[in-house]
């Protein structure tokens, strides 16, 4: 066990001294920053005095909505709607357009006792109608206008509006909480986290392998321990990483936000004590499923260019286990997505989201835990005994015949 740790702290001193993590680090760090500030950039470069809404003229030279049209501005239709009841030809809209005073324009006329209203823009390619907004309001002040003028009792008046009770039913016994949307977006974080921190495993193994480190560690430790202390080391670093910018991102949201801004789109009331743990027991277990595979490929090859082909095949177990969870998350209630909560290469991917969504029972988690456990014992094992007899390689890149060969043979 002292082994082991040796192994981690030597890993781990050497990860956080390596310019290209303490760069990344810091890159990404900025760019949380630079995304809580984005609202409050938007406001420095659109000024202090910005009017809400597109500016519209509207031209009701006949009187004909009775002086309501300035309860426009009130509706947030997104207009900040200009009224003038004189006569402006269409040479003067679009001169006031040229001029960037108006950006589109309303003319109100009554001919044949229809109401006509011609709608005004600087170019109809990207307008094909009225917005529907726009007429929906009119529409609400001039049937108002008209229904006022019937001298309807309360009664009356009351039984236009519709008075109707909505009400949502699904067919599928179990209820879904949270939105499905937002679920998937901290799907794909939780799978780079794990992606990225797995990853450098293997380049870590090869530069070793490349400096002639390996060499000395295998003469006073035993290979196993280097695995899993290499693994757990790599593991702390990127842990420590995502815990520098969970709190990055929440200071960011109580000085650069208001307060409740993030509260449509991520609701914390799901984010519970046991919804944290179970995350985080995912994430180190699917870290070390996939950190065991990268350690195998980082031992076959001797030089770090042959790293990224050497990792291909356990990319594209990574990104099938990702999607695999992320396109049955569509449909979280589905047999389908139910085997991607208990798969191993899927399972850190989306049981802390169905333990989120309130879809996960308990039997659930422990058999999709035990699952990924064995999973690690067993790929630790495969990765153990290949190591063991790779890590001195200093050859060409060895192929999956060789890799074979060499777990088959009983005296290694």
């Amino acid at each position: 066990m002292q082994g082991i740790f040796t192994v981690a702290a030597f890993t781990i001193k050497d990860m956080v001294k390596r310019k290209s993590y303490i760069i990344s680090s810091v890159i990404i760090l900025l760019l949380i920053v630079l995304a809580f500030n984005i609202p409050n950039i938007l406001n420095i470069i659109n000024g202090d005095n910005v009017e809400e809404g597109t500016k519209l003229l509207i031209v009701d030279n006949e009187n004909i909505f009775e002086g309501t049209l300035s309860s426009l501005n009130e509706m947030e239709i997104g207009y900040n709607s200009e009224i003038t009841n004189d006569s402006i030809t269409f040479d003067e809209i679009k001169e006031k357009i040229e001029k960037e005073e108006i950006e589109e324009a309303l003319i109100i006329r009554k001919e044949n006792g229809k109401v006509t209203m011609e709608y005004i823009v600087d170019n109809l390619i990207y307008v094909e109608q009225m917005p529907e907004k726009l007429v929906s309001a009119l529409s609400t002040l001039y049937t108002n206008i008209q229904v006022s003028k019937l001298n309807l009792t309360p009664d009356e008046l009351a039984s236009l509006s519709p008075n109707f009770e909505f009400k949502l039913t699904q067919t599928e016994e179990t209820e879904v909480e949270g939105n499905p949307v937002i679920v998937m977006l901290l799907s794909i974080v939780l799978f780079y986290a794990i992606y990225f921190c797995a990853y450098q495993v293997s380049s870590s193994i090869t530069t070793e392998k490349t400096s002639k480190i390996i060499e000395t560690l295998v003469t006073s430790t035993k290979p196993s321990t280097i695995v899993v202390g290499k693994t757990i080391g790599i593991g702390i670093v990127g842990l420590l990483q995502i815990l520098a910018m969970v709190i990055v991102a929440l200071i960011c949201n109580t000085i650069f936000l208001e307060e409740g801004a993030l509260s449509g789109i991520i609701s914390l009331e799901n984010m519970t004590p046991f919804l944290l743990v179970i995350t985080l027991v995912y994430f180190l277990l699917g870290y070390f499923t996939y950190a065991l595979f990268y350690a195998l490929t980082g031992s076959t090859v001797s030089k770090p260019e042959d790293v990224q082909s050497a990792n291909g095949p356990v990319a594209i177990l990574a990104v099938l286990g990702f999607y695999l969870a992320y396109f049955t998350m569509m449909n979280p209630t589905s047999n389908l997505n139910a085997f991607a909560a208990i798969f191993p290469l899927s399972s850190p991917f989306c049981m802390p989201f169905r333990v989120m969504m309130g879809i996960a029972s308990t039997w659930d988690i422990v058999i999709s835990i035990a699952v990924l456990i064995i999973t690690i014992f067993v790929t630790a094992k495969v990765s153990i005994k290949i190591y063991s007899n790779a890590i001195l390689n200093y050859g060409s890149k060895m192929n999956m015949k060789d890799i074979l060969r060499i777990y088959k043979d009983k005296n290694n």
